[in-house]
């Protein structure tokens, strides 16, 4: 047998048993912020952590978000639309609207993003919108996003839980619920499929206990979970937790201890003083899909 022959069979018994990396594909998942609804600095807020910012000497945070991006084609999706997103779609794309966006619930930092996409910003023409039949009914029920709906600067496009949206280039986007303060629509999740790699998206959950699911068998299926980190502990807030209830980073790293997922933690208040923990994610991270 030649060099060449045995050096690709080599090649193929070690990618056959795990040992050696296969080549990535064009998608990636791109970090596009980290903060709870509010971002870092918070409006009043006075922690240590805002006014290191304020001063310089720390950057800001913007709110959770998600993109996915084809290096080769430059399309583009946006998990959540947050009042940064001017600024996450310029890191995403260079400014270009996405192919898509996809909302998890009508809390503030979730959705509110659509604002830019209005007659008073770059009055886009239709850009899909992803969201459930709950959420689509509060956007075309209430102004001012109805009036994106009916101008159309969006097309809302109904997603049915564990329904998976199939996109072009070998990805699908599923919605699964999720228990939250269901105020103004319900809660998703979703779970990204990439060609070769997986994802969670759960920013926001009541208690993992309070879901129908078990969190630890969806992180065994999946190779990235970016999930809920709002509170690292239950009296870091001046009112109870319980008004505004979210599982804390602790019980995640128990149930999520030897899963197959890697966990990055999302979706951090300003009060959390776990922000620089190693398995909080950081923006600007990617991922490849």
């Amino acid at each position: 047998m030649g060099h060449r022959a045995l050096a690709f069979v080599l090649a193929a018994a070690l990618l056959s048993a795990g040992l050696l990396a296969q080549p990535a594909g064009p998608w990636e998942l791109v970090v596009l912020g980290i903060a709870q609804d509010g971002g870092i600095p918070q409006l009043g807020c006075e922690r240590p952590i805002c006014q290191e910012i304020r001063a310089g000497r720390r950057a800001a945070e913007k709110v959770s978000s998600l993109g996915l991006i084809n290096r080769a084609t430059g399309a583009a999706y946006v998990f959540d639309a947050t009042p940064d997103f001017p600024a996450q779609l310029q890191r995403l794309t260079g400014g270009k609207l996405p192919a898509g966006i996809f909302l998890t619930h009508a809390h503030i930092g979730h959705y509110t993003g659509l604002m830019f996409l209005g007659r008073e910003s770059v009055n886009a023409v239709a850009v899909p919108v992803y969201a459930t039949e709950r959420m689509g009914a509060y956007l075309r029920g209430n102004g001012p996003w109805s009036q994106l709906a009916a101008i159309p600067n969006i097309a809302l496009r109904a997603v049915a839980y564990d329904q998976p949206v199939m996109l072009d280039g070998g990805v699908s986007v599923t919605a699964f619920q999720v228990p939250h303060r269901d105020e103004f629509s319900d809660t998703v999740g979703f779970r990204i499929d990439g060609p070769s790699r997986s994802a969670l998206f759960i920013p926001d959950i009541d208690r993992w206990e309070k879901w129908d699911r078990s969190i630890r068998a969806l992180a065994d299926t999946v190779d990235y979970a970016f999930l809920d980190g709002t509170f690292a502990s239950a009296t870091e807030l001046n009112r109870p937790i319980e008004e505004v209830p979210h599982p804390l980073m602790s019980r995640t790293r128990e149930l999520l201890k030897g899963a197959k997922a890697k966990l990055w933690f999302l979706h951090i208040n300003n009060s959390n003083a776990e922000i620089d923990h190693p398995d909080v994610v950081k923006e600007g991270m990617t991922f490849p899909m």
